[in-house]
């Protein structure tokens, strides 16, 4: 008999500023999902724009993590694991693409069909001529005609997407040199040996392409399981103009983090106390999945 690989899963912050309570809810419910599959839980700083990165959110996260009871047991910077993606992007049918937003746009409204959905589509402009001489290239991955199809095994439904007309060339470095969010997190996941991504559903449009650069690298394709966003934040003393403060704030401001937890379980319309431990919600978390996958 094969055994069940055991779960691994992560949080995947950017350390661009204080964690909002929307990203709270999806670290709490990241964990709830390692731990109660009694897997490994892995903390990843997304710091590859620099140009956005604040020095101390790292430390501000780590904190904010730990006082509301979510451990992780590996931590990783992706700024380490350039050479990662630079690899990784050297196995693919890539071009150099000097267009900007705008020559790109001008492109699209000129020709015959007018852009759908709420992503225009790359027409593939720079692969049918030569790059400029006076601008520094993004590099864009020349798509196969593919049909990439994806399971959110949290709701259960699937969603499709055709690479060459839903999708169109990607950039996988940008022109400044930064290795974009679809290659890097590709290309970490698969080096951590992530089994399970617990993450917003305002992500799932991005799956298809992900799972289509896995298959074209030859990497396993991890559980996605999409969870709803956070649409507002209540709670007597918590709420500040429909809102909440950064997660910091609440801290240093010794709020009890067994209340926020409460509101973050309570946002999901879980019956819980007025407090309640990380550990306590695992049995719900249980149940939540359950539910939406039946």
């Amino acid at each position: 008999m094969t055994a069940t690989p055991a779960v691994i899963g992560r949080f995947a912050p950017s350390p661009t500023g204080a964690m909002h309570m929307g990203n709270a809810r999806t670290a709490l419910l990241a964990w709830l999902h390692s731990r109660a599959a009694g897997g490994r839980h892995l903390l990843r700083f997304e710091d590859l724009d620099v140009g956005r990165v604040r020095e101390w959110a790292c430390d501000a996260t780590r904190r904010d993590l730990e006082w509301l009871g979510l451990d992780w047991d590996e931590e990783s910077l992706q700024s380490r694991h350039i050479e990662r993606y630079a690899a990784a992007a050297a196995q693919l049918d890539t071009y150099g693409c000097t267009c900007t937003r705008r020559e790109i746009q001008q492109v699209i409204q000129d020709s015959a069909g007018a852009p759908h959905g709420e992503e225009p589509i790359y027409p593939g402009t720079c692969r049918l001529r030569p790059v400029s001489a006076i601008r520094t290239p993004a590099l864009r991955w020349h798509v196969p005609d593919w049909t990439v199809c994806i399971s959110d095994a949290l709701g259960g439904s699937a969603l499709c997407q055709n690479l060459r007309t839903e999708v169109g060339d990607f950039v996988l470095r940008r022109g400044d040199g930064v290795f974009a969010y679809h290659l890097a997190v590709v290309v970490d996941d698969a080096a951590s040996g992530v089994t399970d991504v617990v993450r917003g559903k305002d992500l799932l449009p991005a799956t298809p392409r992900q799972a289509a650069l896995q298959r074209a690298l030859g990497l396993p394709t991890p559980r996605y399981l999409h969870v709803p966003l956070m649409t507002g934040f209540r709670g007597e003393r918590l709420a500040k103009r429909g809102g909440a403060p950064p997660l910091m704030a609440l801290r240093e401001a010794g709020e009890p983090p067994g209340r926020v937890l409460s509101a973050l379980a309570a946002s999901l319309g879980w019956p819980v106390p007025g407090e309640v431990s990380a550990s306590e919600l695992l049995p719900l978390w249980q149940s939540f999945v359950t539910t939406a996958q039946t």
